[in-house]
C-alpha cells in the first residue's frame, strides 16, 4: 500500500501560484467563468499530460475511478 504523496501532488508545488495568477488576472482568464476556473483546468490538462491521456474524456474517467483517493489529492492542491 502506498505510504507517502502521489507524483502529481508533488508536481504541483513547482508551479508558481503568484505567477500563474498573474498571468490568469493580466489576460482576463478568469472573465465570465461559471465553475471551472482556469487554475483547475490548468490542473485538468496537467494531469492529462503526466499521465499521457489520449482525451477529455480519459482525463475525467481516470480520476473518478479512485473517488476516495481524488479527494485527498484535490485537498492537497488547493492548500498550495
Amino acid at each position: 500500500m502506498q505510504e507517502g504523496k502521489y507524483v502529481f501532488t508533488q508536481l504541483m508545488p513547482l508551479v508558481c501560484r503568484y505567477e500563474f495568477n498573474k498571468c490568469v488576472k493580466q489576460y482576463c482568464g478568469n472573465y465570465r467563468i461559471k465553475s471551472f476556473s482556469c487554475w483547475d483546468q490548468f490542473l485538468a490538462m496537467s494531469f492529462g499530460q503526466i499521465t499521457h491521456r489520449e482525451s477529455l474524456r480519459d482525463i475525467v474517467l481516470c480520476p473518478n475511478a479512485q473517488k476516495t483517493k481524488l479527494y485527498q489529492s484535490i485537498i492537497a492542491i488547493n492548500f498550495l
